[in-house]
């Protein structure tokens, strides 16, 4: 191209940022060394049945959740129970790197929430030699754990 000739005016990255729309500030979360939270990702059930359990309980003490959980009949309990024990753990971990006294009896479920994993796609044989897709769901649990205030 010869270097005579104009070329169309490009867009400098200050005029298309200005025709997007804002973007979301992302601020990471940093709470008090009474609040901990532990994630299992790729968990294999699917979110429905794993929401069924973490409903019931969300907002209790932990000693309570786990009564609850250790005696349900469920199969999400069980791999709610290691997750809620793990925010646990880090919680008792993050007391005691600040030296701070922490009392596991006034812990309680802040925040629990399963979200939806990648799904494994499979196939399985159907009539007249065709096939029909079958998708195995995964779930991510999450679970916030803080000292009850107020005492």
């Amino acid at each position: 191209m010869p270097a005579d000739k104009k070329t169309t005016a490009k867009k400098t990255p200050a005029k298309r940022a200005a025709k997007r729309p804002a973007a979301k500030k992302v601020v990471a979360r940093r709470g008090p060394a009474t609040e901990a939270h532990a994630i299992m990702r790729g968990t294999r059930q699917s979110p429905y049945k794993m929401r069924l359990v973490i409903d019931q309980i969300r907002g209790k003490d932990v000693n309570e959740a786990l009564a609850l959980l250790a005696f349900s009949k469920k199969h999400a309990a069980k791999q709610i129970q290691k997750t809620l024990k793990s925010a646990v753990a880090n919680a008792e971990q993050a007391a005691r790197s600040s030296n701070e006294a922490l009392d596991v009896d006034a812990l309680y479920v802040k925040h629990a929430v399963i979200n939806e994993g990648p799904k494994l796609k499979r196939f399985m044989p159907a009539a007249q030699g065709r096939a029909t897709p079958i998708q195995k769901r995964t779930s991510h649990v999450e679970i916030v754990v803080a000292e009850r205030g107020g005492r």
